[in-house]
């Protein structure tokens, strides 16, 4: 089926900023087929990119360097991989850690001999080390101890681990940073942006945790037949692709949200649009309303194995899976049979679902209509290299207005109220890296960081009350310069809906881990797990195919948990 073979009518809108830029529902948004991890498995598939490992020199101890080789149509690209043996008691997922299972680094190229003897006195160090232009991303990662030493085990037995002990965890491996765009020396992001096997938002930091993935299976496998020697096994390649690659994520990536306006924007405007076409779908067809069907039960599967210790998840988990009751009793319904059955459906769970539910809903409606959505991937991404500049001939008059049409929300809260004005955004001086501190107990006020649009806006707005508004912009700035931050941030996002959150960014009731599940259903991550209200779990290519795998499987049929016959 072509596009050209699906009615799709115009009439229904995408939803409003207002109902989508609110922190408790984009804490729940799902991954989807526009989430980045797909969208590169689909074009590494397409342009039948060719992997190998030209290099496996890792010892009985698991120490050594092995090199992964993705090449494309253009270009190659090598993951070099170093394996360290790491006390137990140097082992933590900080990022002031010095020390990590392994370690790794994106290169442009085929790194020769004197490469790779240069990358190993540097990448290893990681923050300590300098790379060069000829690295991309560097990153780092430790193993789940209990689990990558039960593999080994069972299979230098000549067992298999069992699937269930698996799901517990989902990774041998997580990784606890990757840094990329010149970053210790890395290369900058501008000589590789333009290239079209990375169109789109973070590809070649995802191409570097997908062979990480492969690393990790790579590492259990060796270190099992170093135990086990003839008696091992390799792993069953239904069980290996039950393992993905384990994250740690912290307040360093909560302020992105907010510090990249524009692309946010697109990120959810595409993530919108989407939604949308599938809405003003007029008619469902049979294959597509049973392909969605089955999807549901799937995505079930997945909600059954979703497991967290952290109460505020474990909640949203419960309505998930009640929802997913609710969902297959209206499924049996003639719902979907109906004149626009998507939309139908995305306003009975707006209606009938929790948040989770709801956004679950969302992304699972894309799924069966791959050729209407698929290409909005290249649409999310942003030139961020022109927003700094202020207009400074604009009225104030001119400024005003935008403050209305875009922060009509913001005067809704009241700063005056402790509550309101309860926690401050500043730098670690230690590590540079962002920290949430209590502004009524801590002495960090004069350190804030400008994160908090809402609050800036209103104090933006009362300045500018008595002045005349013929007069410009460049002329308030000259006198009021502490308002050219939040100035320049109104200008950039006046024509971008969903550039902004309504919400209160320093609010005492404000979760940093909404921002930071967000962020990463967007790469494509599962099982998340909050740690605390500030730092999360997940798990990223979980199910996904391999790369000797790729050429014969669908990874976007993989993204879910296989149906079990019964």
């Amino acid at each position: 089926m072509t596009k050209k073979d699906i009615a799709i009518n115009q009439n229904i809108n995408m939803r409003p900023a207002s109902q989508v830029m609110r922190l408790k529902r984009m804490g729940s948004f799902h991954q989807s087929r526009l989430s980045f991890m797909r969208v590169l498995l689909r074009r590494l598939k397409k342009e039948n990119w060719q992997f190998d490992r030209p290099i496996f020199d890792i010892n009985e101890k698991g120490v050594g360097v092995a090199t992964y080789r993705a090449k494309g149509p253009k270009r190659t690209y090598t993951l070099v991989a170093f394996a360290h043996d790491l006390p137990a008691e140097l082992r933590s997922d900080r990022v002031i850690a010095e020390a990590w299972d392994a370690t790794f680094t994106l290169f442009d190229g085929e790194p020769t001999k004197a490469d790779i003897e240069r990358l190993s006195r540097n990448v290893p160090l990681q923050e300590a080390g300098r790379v060069s232009e000829t690295e991309i991303c560097l990153s780092r990662a430790n193993r789940s101890v209990r689990l990558f030493e039960y593999v080994s085990n069972c299979l230098s037995k000549g067992q298999q681990p069992d699937v269930c002990e698996i799901e517990k965890v989902g990774y041998l491996m997580r990784t606890t940073a990757i840094y990329g765009s010149a970053k210790f020396g890395a290369c900058d992001r501008g000589k590789w942006s333009g290239r079209e096997e990375f169109s789109g938002s973070f590809q070649p930091e995802l191409l570097s945790v997908w062979l990480i993935r492969t690393f990790a299976i790579d590492m259990v496998e060796h270190m099992a037949k170093t135990r086990g020697g003839k008696n091992s096994v390799v792993l069953d390649p239904d069980v290996r692709r039950c393992f993905g690659v384990g994250n740690s994520t912290g307040l360093g990536m909560a302020p992105f949200l907010i510090n990249h306006p524009a692309l946010i924007h697109e990120w959810i405007n595409g993530r919108e649009t989407a939604i949308s076409i599938v809405r003003n779908i007029q008619t469902a067809e049979a294959d597509k309303i049973q392909h969605f069907k089955n999807l549901v039960k799937r995505a079930a599967l997945n909600a059954d194995g979703w497991h967290t210790d952290h109460l505020y998840q474990q909640r949203k988990i419960e309505c998930l899976r009640k929802d997913f009751d609710k969902l297959n009793a209206v499924l049996k319904t003639d719902m979907l049979t109906q004149d626009y059955p998507w939309n139908a459906l995305a306003e009975w769970s707006e209606n009938n679902l929790g948040f989770e539910g709801q956004e679950q809903v969302a992304s699972l409606i894309m799924e069966p209509y791959g050729e209407l959505v698929d290409d909005i991937a290249q649409t999310m991404c942003a030139d961020e290299r022109d927003s700094f500049r202020i207009k400074g001939t604009m009225t104030i008059g001119e400024l005003k207005t935008i403050l209305q049409d875009v922060y009509k929300w913001a005067n809704r809260i009241d700063f005056n109220k402790t509550g309101a004005n309860a926690r401050v955004w500043y730098v670690s001086e230690e590590k540079l890296e962002p920290r949430l501190g209590e502004r009524h107990e801590e002495p960090i006020e004069p350190y804030e960081q400008p994160l908090c649009p809402a609050r800036d806006v209103v104090r933006l707005i009362q300045c500018l009350k008595n002045w005349n508004e013929s007069e410009s912009v460049a002329a308030f700035l000259m006198k009021y310069p502490e308002h050219r931050h939040i100035v320049r941030r109104a200008q950039l996002v006046s024509n971008k809906q969903y550039a902004e959150i309504h919400d209160n960014t320093i609010c005492e009731k404000m979760l940093p881990i909404d921002l930071l599940r967000c962020k990463l259903s967007f790469f494509g991550a599962t099982k998340f797990d909050p740690r605390s209200d500030r730092w999360v779990r997940i798990t990223m290519y979980q199910g996904a195919p391999f790369p000797d795998e790729l050429s014969m499987l669908d990874p976007d049929d993989l993204a879910y948990p296989p149906l079990i016959a019964k």
